[in-house]
């Protein structure tokens, strides 16, 4: 049996601790560690559920990077916040006095993305069972036979129990991701929710790859049976889970890829699903997993008598999420890799009810979309977001790109020019309306319009130009209700809709006067204007 304990230890990163170390476990161990040690409880059919306390989604504006000489003119400091090379050196003293401390702590040797020349090594120290679980279902796993040799390039040591302190640290107030690039060391404090983890990694690797010229994408990504890889673009709630599990394609990955020469590779060897009011009818491969040993539910309301779930219960958290193993969808990729795309969709959740659920994009106005990034945050993503709120994040995913969006931006519009790539934009955000007026955009047409994009059919359709955007916009398409190819039509004020699109446009053109110096012409050309 092949030995899971590495021979690059603790101790030879200069870690000392008193601490029984729980070396890369399996599901069922950390399970049963989390079960004993009152982390969690199992529900009745066999998943592991949690809570998080009073952070049900990501600290966003506690994420710290370290300013140095490595990182002065690589990072896009507009966007991501500064802490000292002092003011790290005390976190990571007093994180090491913490871990020197501990009776326990559980350790995962893991990959960060699936293509072997393009991957990092990563070690995550956890005092809490459930959270090592949870980072071992997320990341990729190596093979049983590479754990004794295997040596960590980056660290991140994930302490809940630990209070920063901002006069000392650098920090707004207990909880603390500290991201030293230099020192390859990540330390994550004060928060239980587990997402954190796996979005560090995924700022390392948005750090990492560009260099290599590999395209770091927050988006899913799924084969069509005649291998046409799709990737899906958007924020969290905006779909990309759902519309990537798709019966009758090969997922690759629901979250973080790249897009290298020869492929689209998975970050992760999990997918982190909401959970929220999960419909059975609706995604059946996604409700499957919550009655599945080796899941992990995050908030989601379990009745300690009976075991039972109540994923419509939003008492604990809007923002309940679900994190399994790939492979526990059934038509998920084995390599977590396809060739490169064919198709990309761009995902946002319109709440003003203008964009029409799905539009031709030019390869300008793709890279135009792309750096707009407009979505709605959707209630409990992120702490104080309690109802969905227009908002433009840059590349689909500004609060996980170091670099600056003209970096991304560039590599995308190389990539899609080389493999003659159709993009698309799609609303599934409201209809009939803006948020709080409106429905959301029924699944099923969503479902419809994108089949119909990726197997060719789409492009043989009447289109409309759009008067606001500019975009092309299907007329009509088989199987889809005609109307809500339209959004104008589906509003009963018709004046109402045009001053709202108006509205929605000058927030494009405002946003976008950031990025107008770093794109040429065609792409400034892309945007709307107020008909």
């Amino acid at each position: 049996m092949a030995k899971r304990v590495p021979n690059h230890g603790l101790a030879e990163q200069g870690i000392v601790t008193k601490a029984d170390i729980h070396w890369n476990l399996l599901p069922a161990a950390l399970t049963e560690q989390a079960v004993k040690r009152g982390e969690g409880m199992l529900a009745k059919d066999g998943p592991l559920v949690v809570a998080t306390g009073k952070h049900t989604g990501r600290s966003a504006k506690d994420k710290f990077t370290v300013r140095d000489s490595e990182t002065e003119g690589t990072i896009w400091w507009d966007n991501n916040a500064a802490m000292t090379p002092e003011q790290f050196a005390a976190l990571k003293a007093d994180f090491l006095a913490c871990v020197s401390d501990k009776d326990t702590l559980f350790v995962a040797d893991l990959y960060g993305g699936s293509q072997p020349e393009h991957r990092v090594r990563v070690r995550v120290i956890n005092e809490l069972a459930w959270h090592n679980q949870f980072i071992r279902t997320m990341l990729v796993r190596p093979e049983a036979s590479e754990l004794e040799g295997f040596t960590p390039e980056f660290t991140i040591i994930d302490l809940p129990s630990f209070k920063a302190d901002p006069a000392k640290h650098g920090c707004r107030g207990e909880t603390v991701i500290a991201v030293n690039l230099t020192e390859k060391l990540i330390l994550i404090g004060g928060t239980q929710y587990a997402g954190e983890m796996k979005k560090s990694v995924f700022g390392v690797l948005n750090y990492l790859l560009p260099v290599d010229g590999v395209m770091p994408m927050h988006c899913s990504a799924n084969i069509g049976p005649n291998g046409d890889t799709a990737v899906f673009f958007g924020l969290s709630g905006t779909g990309k889970t759902t519309l990537s599990a798709d019966a009758s394609r090969t997922l690759i990955g629901d979250d973080e890829h790249g897009w290298s020469d020869t492929n689209v590779f998975n970050f992760e060897g999990g997918c982190y699903a909401k959970m929220i009011r999960l419909s059975e009818e609706a995604e059946p491969e996604i409700y499957a997993t919550t009655r599945r040993f080796g899941t992990v539910l995050e908030n989601v309301v379990i009745d300690p008598d009976t075991r039972e779930l109540d994923l419509d219960d939003n008492s604990l958290a809007e923002n309940t999420r679900g994190a399994y193993p790939i492979d526990f969808i059934p038509n998920a990729s084995k390599e977590n890799l396809g060739p490169v795309p064919r198709n990309i969709v761009m995902l946002t959740a319109d709440a003003f009810g203008v964009l029409p659920p799905i539009a031709k994009l030019t390869p300008d106005q793709a890279m135009y979309h792309f750096l707009s990034g407009y979505t709605a945050k959707v209630a409990g993503t992120e702490i104080g977001v309690t109802e969905p709120e227009a908002t433009f994040s840059t590349c689909f995913g500004a609060p996980f790109m170091p670099r600056h969006p003209s970096v991304y931006g560039n590599l995308l519009k190389e990539r899609i020019a080389k493999g003659n790539v159709d993009c698309w934009l799609v609303n599934t955000g409201w209809t009939g309306g803006k948020y709080g007026v409106g429905k959301r955009m029924p699944i099923k047409a969503t479902r419809a319009l994108l089949n119909a994009a990726l197997d060719g059919s789409l492009k043989n359709v009447e289109f409309r130009k759009d008067p606001y955007f500019g975009f092309d916009v299907p007329v009509s398409v088989p199987g889809v209700d005609t109307a809500i190819l339209d959004p104008k039509s589906t509003w009963a004020d018709k004046a109402e809709y045009d001053a709202t699109a108006k509205k929605l446009v000058q927030l494009f053109i405002d946003n976008f006067a950031k990025f107008e110096a770093h794109v040429d012409q065609g792409v400034r050309e892309s945007a709307p204007t107020a008909a």
